[in-house]
């Protein structure tokens, strides 16, 4: 298995890019040799109790961050005591060591971050802003990808992704939904990225960006085409449209009131199941399942409100029709 293909990200990568960015100023203070230790939780831990013997939650994998309490905390030791914490705290599976606000500790804990092979670093920035720095950033580097055969479109600021076989539809539907006015993100190839373990954010491919393949067009530049607003970089994905070949005989859903899931990532997305058939205006009809979205993600859900009132009449019909009989009977 190659560098690459180890789960994480090195604490090398990460102090080489951060510096680059400058998203936020980290300094390797000791642990040089142990750079090639990975990253693969992107939440940082700062648990104080640690390094008063309750060590137990220390996590594997988990940045350790010392703020202004740890480091006072050390200082009030004796240097055989700190020697002892820091030998304690460094035979964890910890990735490094991250001190905020700029802080010096003993001498005694550096000399055992370089014996260790535990990366020491240091920040100027707070604690909290660091913490949430630094997570944001490993976010994006251990963040579950993929790659889905479909398009992704901006629809009145709704993600919509749709897949479906090839040769079905999707790049044509795609270009109707631009010469609509809405926003191509990708085309036949859609980068996937899951953020925060909440929600799936797809992209396009550097490379394919901003073009098109129409079966009998060949290549086109959609944004040459049809300008810079036609177009954006990335999107959230919030309904998936999966096109289907229509097939006579089968039952398709005419109410719309059970909800349907597409697992992306191990995040379940909004679905819906298009039937594809000649004289369906598909664009038209993958609008308007996104303007329904939308609504339904405001709590307006057209078929259940309509089934809700069709009951009421029933019960209301079953009522009076039961008040009739009991009158019967009383004659």
């Amino acid at each position: 298995m190659t560098d690459s293909q180890l789960p994480g990200v090195s604490v090398a990568t990460v102090l080489r890019d951060l510096g680059e960015s400058h998203s936020i100023e980290l300094e390797l203070l000791a642990g040089a040799s142990g750079l090639d230790r990975r990253i693969t939780i992107p939440h940082t831990q700062k648990t104080g109790l640690a390094l008063s013997g309750f060590d137990a939650y220390l996590h594997s994998g988990r940045v350790l961050v010392f703020g202004e309490s740890e480091v006072r905390y050390l200082e009030s030791l004796s240097p055989d005591d700190r020697t002892a914490v820091a030998r304690r705290v460094f035979g964890h599976d910890l990735p490094c060591v991250l001190i905020t606000d700029g802080f010096t500790l003993p001498v005694e804990f550096p000399r055992e971050a370089d014996i260790a092979r535990m990366p020491l670093l240091r920040t100027s920035a707070p604690t909290p802003d660091a913490m949430a720095r630094l997570s944001a950033v490993l976010d994006m580097y251990l963040a579950a990808r993929g790659i889905i055969h479909g398009v992704l479109m901006d629809i009145l600021g709704l993600g919509v992704l749709v897949v479906g076989e090839s040769g079905i539809g999707k790049s044509e539907c795609a270009l109707d939904l631009v010469v609509r006015g809405h926003r191509l993100v990708a085309d036949d190839a859609v980068e996937l990225r899951c953020r925060s373990q909440s929600f799936v954010l797809g992209s396009c491919p550097e490379l394919t960006r901003h073009h098109m393949e129409i079966r009998g067009l060949g290549l086109i530049n959609v944004q040459d085409l049809f300008g810079v607003a036609s177009t954006r970089t990335s999107k959230r994905v919030e309904l998936v449209v999966q096109l289907e070949r229509w097939e006579p005989g089968r039952e398709y859903d005419r109410l719309g009131v059970d909800d349907s899931y597409y697992d992306l990532l191990g995040i379940r997305i909004p679905m819906i199941r298009m039937p594809v058939a000649p004289g369906r205006n598909v664009a038209i009809l993958v609008e308007v399942a996104a303007r329904n979205q939308l609504l339904r993600t405001r709590g307006h859900h057209a078929a259940r409100r309509l089934v809700e009132r069709v009951n009421q009449q029933l019960d209301m019909d079953t009522r009076a029709a039961d008040a009739d009989i009991d009158q019967g009977e009383d004659f």
